[in-house]
């Protein structure tokens, strides 16, 4: 499998604007690209080529396969690995104001990641009911 092109880590940063300023970092043969130190996309060439592919969770899922993107999928040790990550639709490749609905998309998936993340953190504040409330 070829190294996506930082050309194309570049490109794809112009076409995430809408979720924040974009820095493409090379990570494990490809790119990861963040905003404010949130992954919201990976750049990697599976097999058919590189490809944007962006952050998604169960919110978001459905609006990925309902616009025909694939689910990122690697194997290892023989086994398929399903991240929640999908392909950027072929027409939001074309520009950012394209790009910009799948982009944010992307950033929310990636902020409640974040939130999962901090909630899961010994010490962390639970947010229950208020003090005093049945």
């Amino acid at each position: 499998m070829a190294s996506p092109t930082p050309e194309f880590a570049r490109y794809c940063c112009e076409l995430l604007h809408a979720a924040g300023p974009c820095v493409a970092r090379r990570m494990f043969g490809g790119y990861g690209i963040s905003t404010d130190g949130l992954t919201l996309a990976l750049l990697v060439d599976l097999g058919p080529g590189e490809r944007l592919w962006l952050k998604a969770n169960g919110d978001s899922q459905g609006r990925f396969e309902a616009a025909g993107c694939e689910r990122f999928i690697y194997h290892a040790k023989n086994k398929p690995v399903h991240l929640n990550y999908y392909s950027a639709p072929d027409e939001a490749m074309e520009s950012p104001a394209l790009m910009a609905p799948w982009a944010r998309l992307a950033l929310q998936a990636a902020l409640t990641a974040r939130q999962a993340q901090a909630a899961k953190k010994p010490g962390a504040v639970k947010k229950g009911p208020a003090r005093g409330t049945p």
